[in-house]
């Protein structure tokens, strides 16, 4: 008989409904599962065990008597350690919030909370959310569990990586710059990006907070509308969300598109792009074609400035919103007494401070320390771009022209918009390198970002998911970005996809 985690999460939900299985059995099949391989794969920075199974059978008994249930009533969900949970540790993957135990809930979790999901654990991620391959977290990196020596992607590489792995049938990411979309072609499933303001952001820990985006990582289009249709809608605590109404996505995913007009992107295949996932992208096309789809070429010029803006205007906000964290109002403080007894002694005042100038006052000190001890050496480096780039006669060489790039590159979408009805073509220039292939090279990784960055910039809303695997047997994927707020057409292109291939259904041999 097939394990119930090797089933979708819709198919999941109907067998809760139907009684086949109950609440806690499938928790507990999650939990076994993580028991085996989590050890391998690190997906979890932290498991709930107990309190899933307890809220479970509190699902069971609810059923049970007949009471209403909400939309996810007994799956389990896994959520990325930067969305707030109530006194449950949300660290950031940083030492500099090791001890935050959030008083409240992220609205996101409130609707899951609300939904009778069963929160099962918080997943791995790069610190604070920046990096592309989840090795920058305090508590070390998540394995691709497709091949165990290979980066997950990221920065949401934990919750790819746990629905890959059959750990979890959801997870919820952020993407900032690609940071769903890339681990989820890197993990061959399926990760959506929403329109800014779709999902609100309240109880999110911001890295950017012009560009964070909050979204459902699942095994196919059909469980992503399923999670989507949860997370998504107004809430007047996020000031930046839309006002607008929510389809019901689960209802309509499978519903074909008929007329569908397909955007290739000129820019999107040149130099640097590998030659398997361009043919993967290409024979994409032509299963979209024999389903009734029209592609043609289109062009956005302005595509080739999206890492340089992107890059500038998060390491400026980014420079933003971590100055909070200076060992006084938040986050991590430096050993004030070992800091005293160095001060006494006549030691330096800080890590790498210089000696050739007067002591820092105490509470500087405190600061200086506090922030060098806590951050890790990325956070640091984009705490410094974002900075540098603020200061006082930069301003206007960097982050405004950023802003005014950021515009062209919004003007470009919508023109295209004008003739297709979805952009289609790579997720990722290259299949998952090596864990430590690029940590030592940052503007290497920073181009993993070149066919991602540009949907946050614009706000609109992109999908990946898997298109083929290389020759090595890595995962592939194929990105479909549409206009704002059209999550829906975005959504039913990408099942319209899968029941036409399998790629999706594959799972990584070895972790039976």
């Amino acid at each position: 008989m097939m394990s119930p985690v090797e089933a979708t999460a819709t198919e999941l939900l109907q067998r809760l409904q139907t009684r086949q299985i109950t609440a806690v059995e499938l928790t507990q099949a999650y939990l076994q599962r993580i028991e085996r391989w989590d050890g391998q794969v690190r997906a979890f920075l932290q498991v709930e065990g107990q309190a899933a199974l307890e809220r479970a059978a509190e699902i069971d008994r609810r059923r049970e008597a007949g009471q209403p249930l909400g939309r996810l009533a007994g799956l389990p969900v896994a959520l990325k350690d930067l969305i707030c949970t109530e006194g449950q540790p949300t660290t950031c993957a940083s030492k500099m919030l090791a001890d935050f135990r959030p008083p409240y809930d992220a609205a996101v979790v409130a609707r899951l909370k609300q939904a009778d999901a069963i929160l099962i654990g918080k997943t791995n991620m790069d610190e604070f959310a920046m990096g592309s391959t989840t090795e920058t977290s305090v508590r070390g990196p998540t394995s691709n569990p497709w091949d165990l020596s290979r980066v997950p992607g990221g920065s949401s590489g934990g919750g790819a990586a746990c629905v890959a792995a059959r750990m979890a049938p959801l997870s919820v990411g952020t993407d900032t710059g690609g940071s769903i979309r890339q681990p989820a072609a890197f993990c061959g499933i399926t990760g959506l990006k929403p329109t800014y303001g779709r999902v609100s952001r309240y109880g999110l820990i911001a890295f950017a907070s012009s560009l964070d985006q909050i979204g459902p990582l699942a095994r196919t289009a059909e469980d992503a509308a399923l999670l989507l249709e949860v997370l998504a809608g107004h809430d007047s605590r996020d000031s930046t969300s839309a006002q607008v109404p929510c389809p019901a996505y689960s209802q309509t995913v499978s519903e074909p598109l008929d007329g569908l007009t397909l955007g290739v992107v000129r820019e999107h295949f040149g130099e640097g792009l590998d030659s398997e996932v361009e043919a993967a992208v290409r024979e994409a096309m032509e299963v979209y074609r024999s389903r009734g789809a029209r592609v043609k070429e289109i062009s956005l010029p302005h595509n080739r400035y999206a890492i340089a803006t992107y890059y500038v205007i998060g390491s400026c906000e980014a420079s933003s919103n971590l100055a909070r964290y200076d060992g006084a109002h938040y986050g991590y403080r430096t050993d004030e007494q070992v800091m005293r007894s160095e001060r006494a002694a006549g030691r330096p005042a800080g890590p790498g401070a210089p000696t050739a100038r007067e002591p820092d006052p105490p509470l500087v000190d405190m600061y200086r320390r506090s922030r060098a001890e806590g951050f890790g050496a990325e956070v640091k480096r984009r705490v410094m771009l974002g900075t540098y780039a603020l200061s006082h006669g930069y301003y206007d060489a960097y982050y405004l022209k950023a802003l005014q790039v950021r515009r062209l590159i919004r003007n470009d979408f919508d023109r295209a918009f004008q003739e297709v009805d979805l952009i289609a073509g790579p997720v990722t220039p290259t299949p998952p390198y090596r864990l430590g292939e690029k940590l030592e090279d940052p503007l290497a990784m920073y181009l993993g970002d070149l066919y991602t960055a540009s949907a946050n910039l614009a706000g609109i809303t992109a999908l990946a998911m898997p298109c083929g695997f290389s020759r090595e047997g890595l995962p592939l994927g194929l990105q479909l970005q549409g206009p704002p707020l059209e999550e829906e057409r975005v959504l039913r292109a990408a099942a319209m996809y899968q029941a036409a291939t399998d790629w999706h259904q594959r799972q990584p041999a070895g972790l039976g």
